[in-house]
């Protein structure tokens, strides 16, 4: 569900939404699940209305406009260590909590289209568990993992609604784990294993997983990765089926955390200080590239020319070819000052859409716009007067 897209293919976009009969922009939109994807109080827009929302080191949060560049505070939360989003909605953690913020922008997706929505941005309030959070999320739900051994897995529908509800809140092992959202129930993981349970937290089956860590949806279905691979559970008209995907023999590092553009087959994954593991999830199959020196974030834009766009240890935007590994660009180091920052280097995150990648720097009081398919082009630099510790990409 992407993106900012070029004038012509935004006259395209308009043409189509024509000829979708959707109402004017300026209308409200209607609440049936018929009328693409809109809700009572927003309206639909002609084009994604980007934004970079970022949760500043007070609490603060903050909403920059990626059109008119214009920026506005939300509001404030408790300070966060962490932060995911599906696009929309924004789940800041912290220990014993996470605070769900409502972007007030969204695409939804028709298949060969897409339509666009706006609405006032909220704060829709926190989740509370013992320990610390472990968050997944993406247009399929958010699932909560606390490290004191609860597992929640919020509704999705009620959050559209403005309200916090969640499925099922279940006892689980102490220590690391995860609620991965399915189209039906979800996986849980935690030292016991991975299990699949529907919407109530029935314990449908035991899927076999060594050490689970890390999870992305794909188009093709969702991944968790595992000690050896990783899992794919697909579903269809008849349920959710399990595959798993190997490593290659002779795999020496594994995949701790996958990031991609939204809604493409092919994932990224950091393997040892300077490999890129690239999972097909069409195609079931794991490649390696290497990125020539340390990186510590890497993401798959996986456009038409396979690009990889990773963050050197320090702090410049590398791009690579996903299918041959040359490096194509490099830019100048942009977040040294933030990778060398201990309480803000994990904040530090790369963000990669059709067109442009985002990243931002704490330190540098600063968030940059970069296209990958120019030479590494910084398109922008968006400076900030607060600490933007966390940023996502919304309205995608």
């Amino acid at each position: 569900m992407n993106r900012r897209a070029p004038a012509a293919l935004l006259a395209a976009l308009a043409l189509t939404l024509t000829a979708c009969q959707t109402a004017p922009t300026a209308e409200p939109a209607a609440t049936d699940e018929d009328d693409h994807g809109a809700i009572a109080g927003a309206r639909e827009l002609a084009e994604p209305a980007l934004h970079l929302t970022s949760i500043a080191t007070d609490g603060g949060v903050h909403h920059l406009d990626l059109l008119d560049e214009q920026s506005e505070r939300l509001g404030e939360i408790a300070p966060a260590t962490g932060l995911q989003t599906d696009g929309r909605f924004l789940y800041a953690v912290r220990d014993g909590g996470v605070s769900v913020v409502d972007s007030g922008v969204w695409t939804w997706n028709h298949v060969d289209h897409f339509h666009y929505y706006e609405a006032p941005a909220d704060l829709l309030g926190d989740v509370r568990g013992a320990g610390a959070p472990t968050v997944v999320a993406s247009d399929l739900g958010a699932g909560i993992h606390f490290d004191g051994g609860e597992a929640a897995l919020l509704d999705l529908d009620a959050l559209k609604d403005g309200e916090i509800v969640e499925r099922f809140r279940l006892e689980s092992a102490p220590g690391d784990g995860m609620v991965v959202p399915l189209p039906t129930g979800a996986l849980v993981t935690d030292a016991a294993g991975l299990r699949h349970v529907d919407g109530t937290g029935r314990q449908l089956e035991v899927v076999s997983c060594a050490e689970p860590a890390g999870s992305i949806a794909t188009n093709v279905g969702v991944v968790v990765g595992c000690a050896d691979g990783a899992v794919l559970a697909v579903t269809d008209a008849d349920g959710t089926t399990f595959e798993r995907i190997p490593y290659p023999d002779g795999a020496e590092d594994r995949v701790m955390a996958f990031a991609a553009r939204e809604g493409r087959p092919t994932v990224a994954g950091l393997g040892g200080d300077d490999g890129v593991w690239l999972l097909d999830t069409r195609e079931r199959s794991w490649s390696r590239i290497e990125a020539g020196e340390r990186i510590v974030r890497v993401a798959a834009v996986d456009d038409a020319d396979q690009h990889v766009v990773a963050l050197t240890a320090d702090g410049a935007v590398l791009v690579l070819d996903g299918e041959t590994g040359a490096r194509l660009a490099r830019t100048e180091p942009l977040v040294a000052a933030s990778l060398a920052a201990p309480d803000l280097a994990d904040g530090v995150s790369l963000t990669v859409d059709q067109h442009r990648t985002y990243l931002n720097g704490p330190a540098e009081h600063a968030m940059f716009e970069i296209d990958p398919a120019d030479d590494a082009r910084v398109a922008r630099t968006f400076a900030a007067a607060h600490t933007p510790a966390f940023v996502a990409e919304t309205g995608r």
